[in-house]
């Protein structure tokens, strides 16, 4: 019975340790399944915030000059801000990727290591003692089955000396010698009687020991491991929470950043921004006059109407040519694009040319400030070699001091050239307070006023601006493309039309070359008869001789109208 007990003590509590031994197990499993969990959170998070600043850096503005002309709207430089913000978010989704890496994955990592050694050592130390607690039960049965045989030779050695001693026919000899064995298995029993009860003593002190300290400090070792382990999840999954709460407050900002550059559109400013930089400063034409035909057929036959009438002849109505605004394509005629003109930028609209020589002359002034910057710090380094010999040969600067020089002569005089076209430029344009343009009209040898149908400025469907004239028109003015510097043309009728009566003079301002075909070149300070005012298209005919006349810019002369002249134009 006592056999059978100890044996189902045994094999129970051998089920207990498989039983741990299994659910610990499945704990470091579960720890390290929790592990690669968190891991490809991280994969994702790098990923993730890869693919974001890959689809920042996709849209940010290229290098080039597109870049400045965008920066000039709000709604460009908010997706821009945007594109910086969404960047910065990236890097808090790294900053997850990374700190879920060194504060769980790491930390997880080193403590399965740590857990496997610890449960590895304390089911060790269970079987160790329950392999001990069986040897010492071993050893008791052998103990016990010894005294149970010495017993029983004591026994039957005592058996034999009674009967040696009762039987007559023995000799005495033989009786001493059953006697003397009868004591000494009795001596046996006894002995092992003795060692028996020693080890029973000591086996129930060990079975004590082993039931009520030894096991039970494995579990319980076993079972702070375990809620060590548990302990060890819950704080992983609450900093796994953590890691995202700690760059909220970031994601945040960033967010807010989006938020406040889209608040800081502004449409109004960016159609403004258009409007500013396609201006072209042109004044509006004025109003088409009425043309009184009939006052031509009740007068009489004058030089005048004679002339008229030849004109009209050799124009016919409606046919006239259209003149182009300086350098816009119109149909089949190649004109100049924007920054491909010439250095004064004459080619664009006034507007858009005060612009340009507005800007070019802010860069002029950033230069000669670095130059002079650049001077002042030679300038000082000279003065320190001048004082200190052994630092520097002061004759070392002079070289780079006179470049400086130069350079700085050159840009002052680039200054000068350009403030003097800027001042042009300004002179020229109208004021703000002028909504119309003035029209003229034609004063006649009898003083009878005849409204002129003058050629006003019209925009084509295509965008280019042209000049048109009504098809009954009796004054012939004549039509001319801006000479440009890749294809002058001006009207074939230029050469064919008859001499044009003098309007006034005019004084050259600048000199002109007049390469172009259609030009004539005039001096500075030149006197000049003026024979066909500016149209708006910034070119004015004069005449030098009956042989020499042209069209000059505008700009480049002063203009004398005789307001009594024969086919003079008068400004009202």
């Amino acid at each position: 019975m006592v056999e059978e007990r100890m044996g189902d003590c045994w094999s129970h509590t051998k089920d207990q340790f498989d039983n741990l031994e299994k659910h610990t197990q499945w704990g470091i499993e579960f720890v390290e399944k929790y592990t690669k969990f968190v891991k490809e959170r991280s994969e994702i998070e790098t990923n993730y915030a890869k693919q974001i600043r890959n689809l920042s850096k996709k849209y940010q503005p290229k290098k080039n000059s597109r870049e400045e002309e965008e920066s000039k709207f709000t709604f460009c430089r908010a997706f821009l801000t945007t594109l910086n913000e969404l960047n910065d978010y990236a890097g808090q989704h790294e900053v997850i990727s990374e700190n879920l890496t060194s504060q769980i994955i790491t930390e997880l990592s080193r403590y399965l290591q740590e857990l496997k050694s610890e449960r590895k050592a304390h089911f060790h130390d269970g079987r160790k003692a329950q392999q001990h607690v069986e040897s010492s039960w071993k050893q008791l049965e052998s103990c016990k089955r010894r005294f149970e045989r010495d017993c029983k030779e004591a026994d039957r050695a005592q058996q034999y000396f009674e009967r040696m001693d009762a039987d007559i026919n023995v000799t005495k000899a033989d009786v001493e010698k059953a006697r003397q064995q009868a004591q000494m298995r009795h001596q046996m029993a006894a002995d092992s009687k003795s060692d028996y009860s020693s080890y029973l003593q000591k086996f129930n002190q060990e079975q004590n020991d082993h039931y009520y300290t030894i096991i039970p400090n494995i579990f319980q070792k076993l079972q702070d491991m375990e809620e060590k382990r548990i302990e060890r999840l819950g704080v992983c999954m609450k900093t796994f929470a953590d890691v995202d709460r700690q760059v909220l407050p970031i994601v945040g900002k960033c967010l807010d950043g989006m938020t406040k550059s889209a608040d800081s559109i502004e449409p109004k400013t960016d159609s403004q921004q258009v409007v500013e930089s396609y201006k072209s400063g042109f004044e509006p034409p004025g109003e088409v006059e009425f043309e009184d035909y009939s006052q031509a057929m009740k007068r009489t036959a004058s030089e005048t109407s004679l002339s008229n009438t030849k004109e009209a002849k050799e124009r016919p109505a409606g046919k006239s040519k259209g003149k182009l605004w300086p350098f816009i394509k119109n149909k089949n005629k190649l004109s100049l694009k924007l920054g491909s003109g010439p250095e004064d930028f004459s080619h664009l609209p006034p507007e858009q040319r005060r612009k340009k020589l507005q800007g070019k002359i802010d860069e002029l002034n950033k230069d000669i400030q670095k130059e002079m910057d650049q001077r002042d710090a030679l300038t000082k380094m000279k003065d320190v070699y001048v004082k200190n010999p052994q630092m520097g040969d002061p004759a070392s600067v002079d070289p780079r001091l006179s470049e400086i020089g130069q350079n700085i002569e050159k840009l002052q005089f680039e200054l000068q050239k350009f403030e003097g076209w800027l001042a042009e430029v300004e002179e020229r344009m109208p004021s703000k307070s002028d909504t119309h343009r003035r029209s003229g009209i034609f004063e006649t040898q009898n003083n009878t006023t005849v409204s002129n149908n003058c050629a006003q400025d019209r925009e084509s469907p295509d965008g280019s601006y042209t000049e048109e004239q009504n098809s009954e028109t009796q004054v012939k003015v004549s039509t001319h493309p801006v000479p440009t510097t890749s294809t002058p043309e001006f009207d074939d009728e230029f050469d064919d039309e008859e001499t044009l009566p003098t309007i006034g003079t005019c004084k050259a301002l600048y000199p002109f070359e007049g390469h172009n075909e259609g030009t004539i070149a005039v001096t500075e300070g030149e006197l000049l008869y003026v024979i066909e005012e500016d149209k708006g298209d910034g070119w004015t005919r004069v005449r030098r001789n009956e042989d020499e006349e042209g069209y000059v810019p505008s700009s480049y002369v002063e203009v004398f109208l005789e307001t009594n002249a024969k086919g003079a134009m008068t400004y009202i």
